[in-house]
């Protein structure tokens, strides 16, 4: 993502980095990313993304775009979206993603555990446990193989997205939507809440019913 903002005024139209190797991976609020050989990572640069409203909706798309990548690999993985940016297999965290602006531009970058996936000690306590492709399922994929699956996934749901709007990739996430109808916590910078997984509304909220009503949450770190 830092290469990503350096060559970013020279692009003229979208453009994926890919990474081979990673010094210095972040996650989600400046959390640290393992990257370790034969993992993927690379983030896509859209110079022109639109409004703030519909930069912060590709993380669905980008969710869309790695069931999809995953799926064309692994058929028969159990596969979920976690509520705003993971990808789980078999429960476990596979999958992340992270989005930064710079003006009118919108980076969105991916990491995967393809071969290897950090100790359960590693991630703060109550967090998804980690996972990789390759132990879950035995899928075995070079990162740079899975670029091409996900390059391809992300255009098909982008194409969705700019014709039809948030709708339609709305409704394809909650069908794939980890824990839907089920109690979880969602820890603001402020607070945490407990309630029903309710749905996902038109601007991407989180949307949950608690002893206290119905909330719509627009930032949260999610907990099962």
């Amino acid at each position: 993502m830092s290469e990503a903002s350096r060559v970013l005024k020279g692009l003229a139209g979208p453009c994926w980095i890919y990474a081979q190797t990673q010094t210095a991976a972040r996650g989600r609020r400046g959390r640290a990313w393992s990257m370790p050989a034969g993992n993927f990572s690379a983030s896509l640069v859209l110079p022109r993304a639109g409004s703030p409203s519909d930069m912060g909706l590709r993380s669905f798309v980008a969710s869309l775009a790695l069931y999809d990548a995953v799926k064309a690999l692994a058929p028969e993985a159990q596969l979920g979206l976690k509520w705003p940016n993971d990808v789980l297999l078999n429960g476990g965290k596979m999958a992340g993603i992270l989005l930064e602006t710079a003006g009118e531009a919108l980076i969105i970058g991916i990491g995967v555990n393809l071969a290897h996936a950090p100790a359960a000690s590693d991630v703060e306590e109550g967090a998804v446990r980690p996972v990789s492709l390759q132990a879950e399922t035995a899928v075995t994929v070079l990162p740079e193989d899975f670029m091409g699956y996900l390059a391809e996934a992300f255009a098909v749901w982008e194409q969705r997205f700019s014709t039809y709007g948030f709708e339609p990739v709305r409704e394809a996430w909650l069908s794939k939507a980890a824990r839907l109808g089920e109690v979880i916590r969602a820890r603001t910078m402020r607070e945490e809440m407990h309630g029903t997984f309710e749905t996902v509304d038109a601007q991407g909220h989180l949307v949950l019913t608690s002893a206290d009503g119905r909330v719509s949450i627009p930032a949260a770190d999610v907990f099962f």
